[in-house]
């Protein structure tokens, strides 16, 4: 009779309704399914040390590297609609270019900063127009020069900055050749050295080691480091007495050539 009595006294749980559990047996619940899981798996295990791993090389920040892409330039702009006044000529084993007016009768605030933004060029024939027209420009400019420097500042230090090693070589030399192209136009240039110089700090004594194998460049004179040396020196000895603290200042590993 008494077990008769205490299956009666026992409460059926109401359907769709779970009996209620205290939060202590949950979290105990919890803490039992966490550890069940901290086996392998299946995964093949060993007890062998683990190898060490090589470490990862620092990427290169490429600062040596030259640019991709060079954009268009107006010289190839110009050129392409007949706006220059100059062609080439195929006569002869040699190419020559031909000026369809004499380059003293040329407006030099327009086309000489055309012509130094060609220098950028990469293909013929806008390579080919832009180094030898702006060669002869610089030879008949005399005063006309002067007046112009200013506005070729820019296209030299977009030149500089693409670090293509043929535009360098190519900008150097015609910076040697503008310094030489007339009077006091080394001295004008002094207070642009902030803009032209910092590029050629970065690869005054950037040198290839070959071992004993010969470089052809200095044949050619187309050794960057020398070029840049031959630059600075010229610039020092056409600037006046302010041109060497102003190199030093930019180019602090740089020694004058005049004491």
């Amino acid at each position: 009779m008494q077990q008769q009595q205490n299956t009666n006294k026992r409460i059926k749980p109401i359907q769709g309704h779970s009996p209620q559990r205290s939060p202590g047996k949950f979290s105990s619940n919890l803490l039992n399914i966490s550890n069940k899981f901290a086996g392998t798996g299946g995964m093949s295990s060993s007890l062998a040390p683990k190898k060490a791993q090589a470490p990862q090389k620092v990427p290169k920040s490429g600062i040596f590297q030259a640019l991709p892409m060079i954009e268009q330039t107006l010289f190839k702009k110009y050129y392409d609609r007949g706006d220059l006044p100059i062609a080439v000529n195929f006569s002869g084993a040699v190419r020559k270019i031909v000026w369809k007016c004499e380059p003293e009768c040329l407006d030099y605030h327009l086309y000489l900063p055309i012509f130094f933004e060609g220098l950028r060029e990469t293909e013929d024939p806008y390579k080919f127009l832009a180094v030898n027209g702006c060669e002869e420009l610089l030879q008949k400019g005399e005063t006309k020069i002067l007046s112009v420097l200013p506005q070729l500042i820019i296209p030299i230090k977009k030149a500089l900055a693409t670090k293509n090693h043929d535009i360098m070589c190519i900008t150097l030399k015609k910076i040697q050749k503008l310094v030489k192209s007339g009077q006091m136009i080394g001295e004008a240039l002094v207070p642009y050295y902030r803009q032209i110089l910092p590029v050629m700090n970065m690869y005054k004594n950037k040198r290839l080691n070959i071992g004993d194998k010969i470089d052809y460049s200095q044949r050619k004179n187309e050794n960057l480091s020398d070029l840049i040396q031959e630059t600075l020196e010229t610039l020092e000895k056409n600037g006046g007495e302010d041109a060497y603290i102003n190199i030093k200042y930019m180019i602090p590993t740089y020694e004058s050539c005049m004491f």
